[in-house]
């Protein structure tokens, strides 16, 4: 593909959230601590966050969250980090600006990414959050980061807004899940968005009367007062991937995944899905996970290892999942078409 004539002084930050630098205790610790003491992460006062996340979860969870790390870990690292990397690589391939990647928690950071963009002589820099919905937790905290840094390295930060139903990321994410399920006859297509607490996505209800959560079809529509509503945007991304796909409503579902703590989540829960699904005689069974663009964590050892042997230990016969957009060639078209338009909209 021929590149684009870069714009003067434009240049591309791909944002995502992050990984450990090994699949150690000694890696995973620090970076847990960094991603658990983000208040908007986990949102209590801070003495009692401190608290909780040195005196109780590091301790408990740095070991175990390092043996999940070593069962995705590969020759060439986190899968995260390198599949980030080789879609920037691909990105500046289209658009010809320099390119960089910065991760909330961990590295590279986003204060050396500004640093690297600053003396590749760009000026205003387009910054791409790797999560399609608006969370606090994830494409806040992230842009937030992001801008904070650019701005101390004198650059000009453009976020892209979040692009839940852009047409390119469903064209995407259906050319993905067809690769699977073309040659795999599968009973039910399950969507598995990344969870939340409920008290993250009521805070976003901007109706006059509350409703989040408690009326049954709040989700149902994209209306004014739950634009910024986590769950309702990816009820929006599930339906408007289903009709890309064709896909009659008794065909697939949307669940959450990847809870924490004892504090109610949204829901329904992908684990407590894939079992029951399993027993109520579904054989074969797909997951897509369409807020995680990049596959991680959560997506090769949460669903395709974890998941996967607990639907066939309650009676199902093969769980598939659909591999993350990556850096697909598509998807980086789309990422640098939406990340020009970005650059475009801003000297109107």
């Amino acid at each position: 593909m021929t590149p684009i004539a870069p714009e003067q002084g434009a240049g591309l930050l791909l944002l995502n959230l992050g990984t450990p630098d090994a699949p150690t205790k000694a890696a995973v610790r620090p970076y847990l601590a960094q991603f658990l003491t983000d208040p908007y992460v986990v949102d209590i006062p801070a003495p009692l966050r401190y608290a909780l996340v040195y005196g109780l979860i590091l301790p408990r969870r740095a070991a175990a969250s390092a043996a999940a790390y070593a069962t995705i870990w590969t020759d060439r690292g986190s899968p995260l980090r390198f599949h980030t990397e080789d879609l920037a690589r691909r990105a500046a391939e289209r658009t010809g600006w320099p390119t960089a990647v910065g991760m909330r928690y961990g590295n590279p950071s986003l204060r050396d990414a500004a640093a690297r963009l600053a003396e590749a002589g760009c000026q205003r820099v387009v910054v791409f959050p790797l999560f399609p919905q608006y969370a606090e937790s994830s494409w806040r905290t992230g842009v937030e980061a992001a801008e904070r840094a650019l701005r101390t390295a004198g650059l000009r930060p453009l976020v892209v807004a979040p692009y839940y139903e852009d047409p390119r990321l469903l064209a995407c994410l259906a050319a993905q899940v067809r690769a699977v399920t073309d040659g795999f006859a599968a009973d039910r297509l399950l969507m598995s968005f990344h969870g939340l607490p409920v008290r993250h996505v009521r805070r976003t209800d901007h109706s006059p009367q509350p409703r989040c959560l408690i009326d049954a079809d709040c989700c149902a529509t994209m209306v004014d007062a739950n634009r910024d509503c986590y769950r309702a945007q990816c009820f929006a991304t599930a339906r408007s991937l289903a009709a890309v796909l064709g896909l009659p409503s008794g065909d697939f579902e949307v669940a959450f995944q990847s809870r924490l703590g004892r504090t109610p989540w949204i829901g329904p829960s992908t684990d407590q899905r894939v079992v029951a699904l399993a027993r109520e005689g579904c054989r074969r069974l797909a997951v897509v996970c369409p807020s995680f663009p990049t596959d991680c964590l959560e997506t090769l050892e949460e669903i395709g290892e974890r998941a996967a042997a607990e639907f066939r230990a309650c009676g199902g016969e093969e769980l598939r999942l659909v591999p993350a957009l990556n850096s697909a060639p598509q998807w980086a078209d789309a990422v640098a078409t939406m990340a020009r338009e970005r650059l475009a909209s801003a000297a109107k």
